[in-house]
């Protein structure tokens, strides 16, 4: 992987926060349903360990200065989604891997439920993603909503590309779903695309108002 030269901790990737990230994401269901959070803190330095690599090594590797690095793993900073996309490309994973707890044992007959406009939101310059089913630990999937404010390719900075299959399902609208190895493709409502998510992709509105389209995302180990 191509190394990018560290960005100031002023820059655009970061945001700093009074108090320490906490991402809801996922939680454990059933009588754990109360459990903390994920510690987007406590996750980026344990996978750094996991790894056996220091701030510094961690840091080249994601781009990042080290320092940045240092107060994200503090709690004293909170990356943006260009921000996360550099952590998780760095640590060798996708950004959703990035927000899921290690694989735990979990009972059957596991269900989780997100009312309509009750997910979580996530919005970038492209894309406002809002993250489904968070109430459900260790999944094997990664199912959000999304609504596509690009209108055009040149509005990425390259290919998006992450470990996993996705599945795109168009729900209003029309898009233009771009990929590496294939021509552009046109789609409409009630449209879908399975697709290696490892194989560069973006995704444009084609309609006067934004598409919106159903995403899932495997989780690959």
């Amino acid at each position: 992987m191509t190394q990018k030269p560290a960005n100031s901790e002023s820059g655009h990737d970061m945001i700093d926060l009074a108090n320490p990230a906490i991402i809801r994401i996922a939680r454990a269901d059933g009588e754990e349903a109360l459990a903390s959070p994920i510690d987007l803190a406590e996750r980026v330095r344990a996978l750094r360990k996991d790894r056996g690599w220091t701030l510094e090594q961690a840091a080249q590797a994601a781009g990042l200065a080290r320092s940045t690095l240092s107060k994200i793993e503090n709690g004293q900073m909170s990356p943006t989604y260009d921000g996360l996309k550099k952590l998780a490309e760095g640590l060798g994973i996708s950004v959703p891997q990035l927000f899921t707890p290690p694989r735990s044992a979990s009972p059957g007959g596991r269900m989780t439920t997100t009312l309509n406009g009750e997910g979580e939101a996530h919005v970038t310059t492209t894309y406002e993603h809002e993250l489904l089913s968070g109430g459900l630990m260790s999944k094997s999937m990664l199912p959000y909503r999304a609504r596509i404010h690009a209108r055009s390719f040149e509005e990425f900075e390259g290919w998006v590309r992450h470990d996993g299959e996705e599945f795109l399902y168009v729900l209003t609208g029309q898009i233009r779903l771009f990929t590496e190895f294939y021509a552009p493709i046109d789609m409409k409502r009630g449209d879908s695309a399975y697709y290696d998510a490892s194989m560069g992709h973006n995704v444009i509105s084609l309609s006067p108002e934004d598409a919106t389209i159903l995403w899932v995302t495997s989780l690959a180990g």
